[in-house]
This record gives C-alpha cells, sequence and structure tokens, in this order.
C-alpha cells in the first residue's frame, strides 16, 4: 500500500530581507558616488577623478553590484508569492522580467565602473568618459526603466485584488511611471531628476511591498 503526499506550495523566503539589502547597498552607492563626476563632465574631469579615487570607484562598484543579487532574488521571490496567491494575469511575468532586466543593468553598470577604476591609470581619457556614460546610462534610465515592469507587475494586480492597501498600489503605479517617463532622459538631460525618483522610491516600495504583501490568499485583504 503506497501512500502519496501532497506537497505544499511555498511562497518562497521573506521578501523583506532582500528588499533592505537591496536597499542598504542602493543609499551605500549613492553616497559613495555623490562626489563622483556627472554625465556632463569633460573627459578630462571623468579621467583625473578616476586616477584619484581608484579605491573609491573600486568600493562604489562593489556596492552597485552587489545590489543587483538581492534584486533578482526579490523579484524571483515576488513572482513565485504572486503565482501563490492566485495572480495568473501576465504582469507577475512582466514584473519578473523587469526585475531580471533590472538586476542586470545593475550589474552591469557596477562592472564598468570597476573596468573604469582598473584602466583609470591608462592616460586615456576618452575610454574614461565613455565607461563612465555607459556606467550611467546603465545604471541610471537602464535600470529605473524595467525597475518600473517590476513595481507595476505587481501593483497592477494587487491594485485589482486587494493584495496591498490601495494607496500603496496606486503610489506603486505613480513611482512606475516617474521611472518609465525617465526613458527620455537619454533625450535631454533636463529629466535626469526622474531617475533619482525611481531609483529611491522603488527602494522604498519594495520595502513596503515586502512588509504587506501577504504570503497566502488567508491574509490578503
Amino acid at each position: 500500500m503506497t501512500t502519496t503526499t501532497r506537497a505544499r506550495p511555498q511562497g518562497g523566503p521573506p521578501l523583506l530581507a532582500p528588499a533592505l539589502a537591496f536597499g542598504v547597498l542602493t543609499i551605500a552607492s549613492a553616497v559613495l558616488g555623490a562626489t563622483g563626476t556627472r554625465p556632463d563632465s569633460t573627459a578630462a574631469e571623468v579621467s583625473a577623478y578616476d586616477l584619484g579615487h581608484r579605491g573609491l570607484l573600486d568600493l562604489l562598484a562593489f556596492t552597485v553590484f552587489g545590489a543587483s543579487i538581492p534584486l533578482a532574488i526579490w523579484a524571483a521571490t515576488v513572482y513565485r508569492r504572486q503565482r501563490k496567491l492566485g495572480v495568473t494575469a501576465p504582469g507577475a511575468a512582466i514584473g519578473l522580467a523587469g526585475g531580471v532586466l533590472a538586476a542586470a543593468s545593475l550589474a552591469i553598470s557596477g562592472l564598468a565602473i570597476w573596468t573604469a577604476a582598473q584602466t583609470a591609470d591608462a592616460g586615456a581619457p576618452a575610454l574614461s568618459r565613455a565607461l563612465t556614460s555607459f556606467a550611467f546610462a546603465t545604471g541610471g534610465p537602464g535600470f529605473v526603466v524595467p525597475l518600473a515592469l517590476l513595481i507595476a507587475g505587481l501593483a497592477v494586480p494587487a491594485l485589482f485584488l486587494g493584495l496591498l492597501p490601495r494607496w500603496v498600489s496606486i503610489a506603486g503605479l505613480l513611482i512606475a511611471a516617474a521611472a518609465v517617463l525617465a526613458t527620455f532622459s537619454l533625450l535631454t538631460p533636463a529629466l535626469y531628476p526622474l531617475i533619482p525618483i525611481g531609483r529611491f522610491g522603488g527602494v522604498i516600495w519594495l520595502v513596503l511591498a515586502g512588509v504587506l504583501l501577504p504570503r497566502d490568499r488567508h491574509r490578503a485583504r
């Protein structure tokens, strides 16, 4: 006689831990990069800064790259949690895709910063400027735009199914909208302020959603 054991659905690890890790590393990278060059800095200015701050750039690269790991974990976990909560709409998969793209962009940005630090003594200002621009593009609009997909991929189903308080879902949609508009920062520097709105607003929202999202339908609002 054989017995069949029915596996209990698993919702994955707590969402708060990777959200907090992502938030701490994101804030640390912002502090480390606060005194750095800007997208409109000249090649000579970028080269001089990189040469004089190699250690700082190495640490910045570590925090930026490191932030991509808990973000990927959060995206995968929240996708599994949504499936357990009964979300069958494409939003969950769209959110997962956005989270993976955002994490990948962040990782690439960190590696570009590290490469800029290693080549700082090459005496090639044009190379330093190109690497800095690439790091900004991947860590700026290249990061916050797919992050918007991750946020909206949870906020929209949560709004319709009552998985989160209504105000939290609406706040997520507003942050996601600002992050999507950051796409146009590639065309005009006037929209650069949308990038930190998407980045830091996204950090706060991921932490908040990680606390409030129920683990099963019995606890859903």
